[in-house]
């Protein structure tokens, strides 16, 4: 079964929490913020809350165990409530991927007050190796969410993104074809050749991201040893 799946088999529980936690923050975020630009529809829809029974979509979750992408269930928005349609919903559109790089900035400011208390090390075998991969996988995993849902692809939020940037007859055309988005989306993942040319280039930034978090907690806490850090969460 193992060979079916993106993760190691053993880390399943930790992997399977960190994406309840992040489609459910990255999908509230969608929808408190259109409640709060006065669109009731995600409110009346029930989805302004952190339930996660609301948010995630069964296949979009096994998608990600297999595949290692996959999403959770859209928020309906209904744009024409905005006071401002193209700037709100340009925010509501930007919450969700913005909500899993804080989540990912948490996951590294955790390991650094761990370590700066001692507590990184602190614990049985089996503690440190919880913590570890649950820390791992929550910053690897919400960067990955951050990167992927910016990509301009229907129906993740990179696209709707675009659409509220460009004139209204450019919209209208996009409009036509973002019925085709999942199938090219599925195309890209399920295609080893499609995905080393568009998605991998695009996830390489993930080191990079990682990088500017831990630089941004080293001007506050001692460093960490994140090499022995990653060397732990691949055991």
């Amino acid at each position: 079964m193992s060979d079916l799946l993106w993760y190691p088999l053993k880390d399943i529980p930790f992997i399977f929490l960190v994406i309840m936690l992040a489609f459910t923050v990255h999908e509230f975020a969608h929808a408190y913020a259109a409640y709060k630009f006065g669109d009731r529809t995600a409110y009346d829809a029930g989805r302004v809350t952190l339930n996660p029974r609301v948010h995630v979509d069964v296949l979009g979750m096994a998608l990600i165990l297999i595949a290692g992408f996959g999403w959770a269930r859209p928020v309906p928005v209904n744009r024409g409530r905005f006071k401002h349609p193209r700037l709100m919903g340009i925010v509501v559109s930007a919450v969700g991927p913005v909500s899993n790089l804080i989540l990912a900035a948490i996951g590294v400011l955790a390991v650094h007050a761990l370590n700066q208390a001692g507590l990184l090390d602190a614990g049985s075998i089996g503690v440190h190796r919880a913590i570890v991969h649950f820390l791992y996988y929550l910053i690897t995993i919400n960067i990955m969410l951050f990167i992927f849902n910016l990509i301009p692809v229907p129906p993740l939020d990179g696209y709707r993104i675009i659409q509220d940037l460009v004139p209204v007859n450019v919209r209208i055309r996009m409009d036509q074809y973002a019925h085709w988005g999942i199938f090219v989306f599925l195309l890209i993942v399920f295609i080893p050749a499609l995905r080393a040319e568009t998605l991998d280039p695009i996830f390489a930034y993930s080191g990079d991201i990682v990088s500017w978090l831990i630089s941004a907690c080293e001007l506050v806490f001692d460093r960490v040893d994140w090499a022995q850090f990653f060397y732990d969460a691949s055991r």
